[in-house]
């Protein structure tokens, strides 16, 4: 079956991200947050909480977790990539991890005030577990849609994700706001939330995974053991992403901008929640209406790049990302948080989307070993995360403040847009080049 620009082959793709974004929604953006603020605060120590003997404030708690789930990706991502390429396994590694995040998700229904330690670990499994398949997932890209197409199919498989996870997330909503019509307490329906992220992601990952295409064994590649295989293949990537003077500009910039996205996206909810004092369910209203302006913004980016070009929509993009930051420190009212949240929402789904076909744009497209290419991508986006969140926590602990974090993230989209007016300058001399060589 041919797979690139296949309608079929297009769709079952996206379905993963209709999929596991349930988890991106429900444990990260809101009901998860909301819960976890709730069941560590109490009369005695406020907002700290005891982490196997050790003292933290709750959220930078939480914030670490995340960051030390993501490093750990980090450090496994680059070798089990290189290793799906040569093995031709990426498929089976999207397949170990999606059941890896969804068992997390699932065990979170256990989780209460009296096991701190096991909540946090779960929602870092979560953590590894979404991530780990994503990697693999972006792998596909370009080996599913041709150069022209893959604007359009980066931003089909985030629609399809915002809407899949708008639809669980509204029936989480009521069992939230309605649990007594179920016979359960709000903590009750919290949990019950997570349990179903977990048969949600697991359940509706089945249409890719039946559907996508095995990856090619290297025919290049030597019979090395599992370890060192993985870092000689990952070297030979290396070598060649040097070699390309536009995707070398574009990491670094993607870099920098991602940790101010990236962690906007993953303390949003627990800003609410602890600074606003927002109530559970009107948390998780403003979010769903993220989610919905999200799937408007994916598709704008991928209209305006068409007319304007990726990295001239991404500089502005993030232009308004700094305003975003700057918003959030000054914000006191839900009414100015809503504001801001249709705001990000807005240029939420569309940097991320076009920040994926972007970087498939760049890569050399005739090329069958994708997840190596993509494991630079997914490491740059990691790393950033790991960032970007213990600066949030940091600058948390040491001011007691969260808006003092949100507006340090400005310096990091500083950095990312003065490296894309970099790349723009870089892209316009490479096309000139072109141009005087066809004449």
């Amino acid at each position: 079956m041919e797979t690139k620009n296949n309608p079929k082959v297009i769709r079952a793709w996206a379905m993963f991200d209709w999929a596991n974004s349930a988890y991106n929604l429900v444990i990260t953006s809101t009901i998860f947050p909301a819960y976890y603020v709730a069941v560590t605060k109490n009369d005695a120590t406020g907002d700290k909480v005891s982490f196997f003997g050790h003292s933290f404030i709750n959220t930078a708690l939480s914030t670490y977790s995340l960051a030390v789930a993501y490093l750990v990706m980090v450090l496994l991502l680059p070798i089990l990539s290189s290793i799906a390429d040569y093995r031709g396994s990426k498929k089976k590694f999207m397949q170990f991890f999606t059941l890896m995040g969804t068992a997390a998700c699932a065990s979170l229904y256990f989780f209460d005030s009296s096991n701190i330690e096991f909540g946090i670990i779960c929602s870092a499994i979560a953590a590894i577990g979404y991530s780990g398949g994503f990697v693999f997932y972006n792998s596909y890209l370009p080996q599913i849609a041709t150069l022209d197409m893959q604007d359009k199919v980066s931003a089909k498989g985030f629609t399809f994700g915002y809407i899949g996870s708008v639809i669980l997330q509204v029936i989480c909503l009521v069992f939230v706001l309605l649990p007594g019509k179920f016979g359960l307490t709000g903590g009750q329906a919290a949990q019950l939330s997570f349990l179903l992220v977990g048969i949600w992601w697991l359940g509706f990952s089945f249409i890719p995974f039946s559907t996508l295409p095995a990856g090619v064994p290297n025919a290049k590649a030597e019979k090395f053991n599992i370890i060192k295989g993985g870092f000689i293949e990952l070297g030979k990537v290396w070598r060649q992403v040097v070699q390309m003077p536009l995707l070398k500009r574009f990491l670094p910039a993607f870099f920098f901008y991602s940790m101010g996205v990236q962690t906007i996206m993953l303390v949003a909810a627990g800003f609410g929640a602890k600074v606003l004092n927002m109530p559970t369910g009107l948390l998780i209203e403003v979010i769903l209406i993220i989610q919905l302006v999200a799937i408007a913004g994916a598709t704008l980016m991928s209209r305006l790049s068409g007319q304007y070009g990726n990295i001239k929509v991404l500089a502005w993009v993030v232009l308004v990302w700094i305003f975003a930051c700057i918003g959030a420190y000054f914000t006191t009212t839900i009414l100015q948080f809503f504001c801001l949240a249709v705001l990000v929402g807005l240029i939420m789904g569309g940097i991320q989307s076009l920040s994926r076909s972007t970087y498939s744009k760049y890569l050399p497209q005739d090329i069958e070993d994708t997840a190596s290419y993509f494991s630079f991508y997914d490491v740059a986006e990691k790393l950033s995360i790991v960032g970007g969140m213990c600066t949030f926590a940091f600058i948390e602990e040491l001011t007691g403040s969260m808006r003092n974090s949100a507006l340090a993230l400005c310096i990091f989209f500083i950095i990312g847009g003065a490296l894309l007016l970099w790349l723009l300058a870089a892209e316009k001399k490479v096309r000139k080049n072109a141009d005087l060589s066809a004449a």
